[in-house]
């Protein structure tokens, strides 16, 4: 196992959620550029950030999608924010089987925050840009690591075992084709 010291760069979305005043104009931005073809509509569920609300007492709060996850979790937690209670679910950031969120409408694929990487690269995410409050925030900085390239490889082979068992090989490849024609 080959392992060595590096600085690998980490791109962070901050997230103030003092600052946020529930205008979804980060749902819209994200959905507009992950649309096929990029910009073409707006459609809040193929959103990668979605904005839980509590509107009566107004309360926001942005969740960005993370990883996939297979099952449901098996705890039962709640958090309490301003006198009201809120449930796990509401602040997770995966896609799994016991919600809708972070799930395409239409493949039925995971969404993950993918930082709106593009050709040419954007100076941040959109939902960032259009975040007029500055709830949202980016950040760019290197750390140390040491890197372990057969790890890294076993993770990436662990993952697309998850999806060629959750959505089946040819599913898989398909979405692998249209992503290598930036399509």
């Amino acid at each position: 196992m080959r392992t060595e010291a590096s600085t690998r760069t980490v791109k962070e979305i901050r997230i103030d959620i003092e600052k946020c005043t529930g205008c979804r104009a980060c749902e819209m931005a994200c959905s507009a550029f992950h649309a096929k073809p990029r910009y073409s509509s707006i459609n809040p569920a193929r959103s990668r950030i979605r904005v839980v609300t509590d509107e009566i007492n107004d309360e926001y709060v942005p969740v960005r999608a993370g990883n996939f996850t297979r099952s449901e979790c098996d705890g039962r937690h709640f958090y309490q924010l301003k006198g009201k209670q809120y449930g796990e679910c509401s602040f997770c950031r995966a896609s799994c089987p016991s919600r809708d969120f972070f799930i395409e409408p239409d493949s039925g694929l995971p969404l993950k925050c993918d930082m709106c990487e593009d050709e040419p690269p954007l100076a941040e995410p959109l939902c960032v840009t259009v975040c007029q409050p500055g709830c949202l925030t980016y950040e760019v900085r290197q750390v140390e690591t040491e890197s372990s390239e057969p790890e890294a490889r076993a993770v990436m082979e662990k993952g697309l075992e998850s999806l060629v068992n959750q959505h089946g090989i040819d599913a898989v490849i398909d979405k692998l084709k249209q992503l290598s024609k930036g399509q």
